[in-house]
């Protein structure tokens, strides 16, 4: 458990300290805590940026921290302290190779498929399991092979290398939005299908398999007409500094 009062001490010190996460973890995109942003599954590292006082000297009712292995921000409430100890160890990221990762693959398709198998719904969010958006379920299954991706899916598709859809292969992953930007992703394994975690309005509301054609059904077309293109994993993602120590 971390004490406020340490805590308030060391960022008076402009110390940026990381803390590891005893249970699974909640993220918002504001400090009203009311929209979920990202979630981190225990044993995951994180970093406080925010003071835990107000100016008054109350405890403030959510604190600004950043995933380590990811680099994301968000807003944790602060009850939350009680679930995060101090880091044995600052997180270090592990260089993977292409070929590191093609070897990984097999893994990182058995984590979506099974994730598939349990009782799930499409959760904005949500990188824990058995609920996930889609790129949180993206992200969760090579995690679960110990590679790092971004966060989000319009970050995973900066991140790759663009293939063209001739040369996909087991694990590329697939992109779709407008022209201007990446709003999905899915992981694709073969037969021109892929596996992704799809919302209410035009998915399947949780995990499913769709076809990246028209030959598919209503779903599949849909996402097919908003398909952007295609990209291979070929390294681990290595994080930066989101942002510097803010007071409040």
């Amino acid at each position: 458990m971390i004490a406020i009062a340490e805590l308030q001490s060391a960022l008076a010190q402009g110390k940026i300290q990381e803390y590891q996460c005893q249970e699974n973890l909640n993220l918002y995109d504001s400090p009203a805590l009311e929209q979920l942003a990202t979630q981190a599954i225990a044993k995951r590292h994180v970093k406080i940026h925010s003071n835990p006082l107000t100016a008054s000297g109350d405890p403030e009712s959510a604190l600004l921290v950043s995933l380590c292995e990811d680099s994301y921000p968000g807003w944790m409430a602060i009850d939350d302290l009680a679930t995060l100890v101090p880091a044995a160890a600052p997180y270090e990221a592990i260089e993977r190779s292409p070929e590191e990762i093609q070897a990984r693959l097999p893994q990182v398709l058995e984590y979506a498929h099974q994730a598939m198998d349990h009782p799930n719904y499409y959760l904005w969010g949500g990188t824990v399991p058995p609920n996930y958006d889609c790129s949180g379920l993206v992200q969760a299954a090579f995690a679960s092979a110990g590679i790092w991706l971004p966060r989000d899916s319009y970050q995973q598709e900066a991140f790759v290398d663009p293939i063209s859809v001739s040369a996909l292969q087991l694990g590329d992953l697939v992109f779709f939005g407008t022209p201007e930007r990446c709003s999905h992703v899915g992981i694709y394994i073969g037969d021109d299908r892929y596996i992704h975690s799809s919302g209410k309005e035009q998915g399947r509301n949780g995990i499913g398999i769709d076809r990246l054609s028209l030959e598919g059904d209503a779903i599949s077309q849909a996402y097919y007409q908003q398909f952007r293109g295609a990209g291979r994993v070929v390294t681990s993602y290595r994080p930066v500094e989101p942002f510097a120590t803010r007071s409040s």
